[in-house]
């Protein structure tokens, strides 16, 4: 039977290239297109693909949050995400939406076959330039939860991230203004983190605050 994708993407010319690209493997099957991302969770509804690959970019869902559904829906289908964006903070939002693999348009070629049959087999692709951005996500992760932070250092950050002034910040700690805030710039350059919401993500993900 081959493998089934569902190919979505809102340039009909680069989906129609891919389409023949795939389809001239002799075994992997098209058995459904979308041009934007709320048909491409109806078409995985109707056909339930072993692959879908999608932009990252389309209107009504983009291909992260058409992923996030599709996975919640469908989660023996692999996904792969070809988008021509590179950011290191897509691929890795991506990657925690449930994608199994990340390509860039401008390199893709032979190379969406070989995800295709990579991520069919329950195996992850990510060609080499987002492997780097991948392992440079990695290593700056790394130098933030490495950060020894001291109990009132926790306590500010705790308030910070939640939403307290320093006026109020300070009250609650029972320190001054200013000293609130040089606790603040001085976690952010310990953490190397350069704003809120990057102080926010680490709070939550080293538990220090769930904004419950």
């Amino acid at each position: 039977m081959g493998i089934t994708v569902l190919l979505a993407d809102d340039h009909g010319v680069l989906r129609d290239g891919v389409r023949r690209l795939l389809e001239a493997t002799g075994d992997i099957r098209v058995v459904a297109v979308a041009d934007n991302g709320l048909e491409a969770l109806e078409k995985a509804t109707e056909v339930r693909p072993d692959v879908a690959l999608l932009d990252i970019s389309m209107p009504g869902l983009s291909g992260i949050e058409a992923t996030r559904a599709i996975m919640a829906r469908f989660p023996k289908t692999a996904v792969v995400i070809l988008s021509m964006h590179s950011s290191m903070e897509l691929v890795q939002e991506a990657l925690r939406a449930g994608a199994r693999g990340y390509l860039l348009k401008e390199s893709a070629g032979e190379e969406v076959v070989k995800a295709v049959r990579a991520v069919a087999a329950g195996r992850r692709f990510l060609e080499a330039g987002v492997t780097e951005l991948v392992i440079e996500g990695c290593i700056h992760a790394r130098v933030a939860t490495a950060a020894h932070l001291t109990a009132r250092e926790r306590d500010v950050l705790r308030l910070v991230v939640e939403g307290k002034s320093n006026i109020e910040s300070a009250a609650a700690l029972g320190l001054s203004p200013r000293s609130v805030e040089t606790y603040r710039l001085r976690l952010m350059q310990k953490l190397g983190l350069s704003d809120l919401p990057s102080l926010v993500k680490f709070a939550i993900r080293h538990g220090i605050t769930t904004l419950e």
